[in-house]
């Protein structure tokens, strides 16, 4: 059976999830007690069916996993109906007061000056583009003093590390302390705001009302911390991702970044073809038929996005990078009642930071290219890249 953990896995997961796909788009895992959803059409019916929820188990022994634990129950992604469709509903609100759209200027201004201040000659799109811009977006949309905006990436990343199939107890210690800074750092700013509120999205959050309904403390934090780990995160694995797979296509497309429409199909596929998102879990909450499968309550199943985006029953020669794919039905965002609240964000930081490092680098070249030793979101370390031919 197919191994997460295996490096050559990681390393390159799309033959192995093509042959699982081959064999059995829904397949049983013994080793995970888990069913895999590899096909587009698997995939996609466990994301939307609602008998299969996000059921978080709390980690154990409580006094240690306190904080890590509110801060995932207390969270959109992790809760559902009734508690989901609240959570969702007033964070909703929040977002919907243009947050999103007034930030264009200031995304395209900070990715200009990264850009600037890149070193001369070759440099590592992750370390000086990819990883600060979306940093600095979530951080200036949420309110984060640019004093302690360097704590955000560190913390970040150790929580989400607990989401892989091979954590280790380091891992775990480091989340656990992650969870718990992250926690009283939103908390010490949601009561700044409250005393004195300004013009950003935690402000919105912390006023968040419908009706008598509002965000308790908890949620508020959990909901916080969430969009500053997946607001940046999935920015930062697909544009690296996807520059990549660009960048080392045989037939490498051009761009014309003066065309919106061009970039925004080019920025589609740098998400389908090799999504940073390749495992989402969900649980069966009652008896459930699913792609076939029949489900008890408590059973597990996964839906393999990377699989899914690359299922040739849905995507023609699903291998190619395509920049000009249309239809571009990939489910990197999810779908359902989870689909990605922070999706149009994301879309814009991509559109915004492709279209202005091509403008600026148009014929950029790979020299050095390192992943992340993870499978669930995958990334580069480091992208080492030209600036000429």
């Amino acid at each position: 059976m197919l191994d997460l953990g295996d490096p050559a896995v990681v390393a390159d997961p799309y033959p192995h999830l093509a042959a699982l796909r081959s064999a059995a788009p829904m397949a049983w895992h013994s080793g995970m007690g888990v069913w895999l959803a590899s096909g587009h059409a698997e995939a996609g019916a466990v994301l939307r069916d609602r008998r299969l929820g996000r059921v978080f188990g709390p980690r154990t022994p409580d006094a240690e996993w306190d904080t890590f634990n509110w801060l995932h129950a207390d969270s959109i992604l992790d809760s559902e109906p009734p508690k989901h469709t609240r959570l969702r509903r007033l964070v909703a609100g929040a977002f919907g007061r243009g947050h999103v759209q007034r930030l264009a200027p200031r995304i395209e201004e900070l990715a200009a000056g990264l850009l600037a201040d890149l070193p001369d000659g070759e440099f590592d799109v992750i370390e000086h583009y990819a990883e600060p811009l979306p940093v600095l977006v979530i951080a200036e949309l949420l309110g984060v003093p640019e004093g302690d905006r360097h704590h955000l990436r560190p913390w970040s990343q150790a929580i989400v590390r607990m989401y892989e199939v091979d954590r280790t107890p380091a891992d775990e210690e480091a989340a656990r302390e992650a969870a718990g800074a992250f926690a009283a750092y939103v908390e010490e700013l949601a009561a700044e705001r409250a005393k004195a509120p300004g013009d950003d999205l935690l402000t919105d959050l912390v006023t968040a009302r419908d009706g008598s309904d509002r965000l308790s403390a908890h949620e508020l934090v959990a909901t916080a911390v969430l969009l500053l780990n997946a607001g940046h995160e999935a920015s930062v694995n697909g544009f690296g991702n996807g520059l990549h797979s660009w960048l080392t296509a045989p037939d490498r497309p051009r761009l014309d970044v003066d065309d919106d429409a061009a970039v925004s199909r080019m920025v589609e596929e740098f998400l389908r073809h090799d999504s940073p998102l390749h495992l989402f879990e969900r649980t069966a909450k009652e008896p459930a038929e699913v792609a076939g499968v029949a489900l008890e309550p408590g059973d597990k199943v996964a839906a393999l996005l990377g699989a899914a985006n690359r299922d040739p029953a849905v995507f023609a020669d699903p291998d190619r990078f395509d920049g000009g794919r249309d239809p571009n039905p990939h489910l990197a965002f999810g779908a359902g009642i989870h689909f990605c609240i922070g999706a149009p964000l994301a879309r814009l930081e991509l559109e915004i930071s492709v279209r202005t490092m091509l403008a600026r680098f148009p014929d950029l070249v790979v020299l050095e290219a390192h992943r992340r030793p993870t499978f669930v979101l995958r990334g580069f370390e480091r992208l080492v890249l030209s600036p000429h031919a």
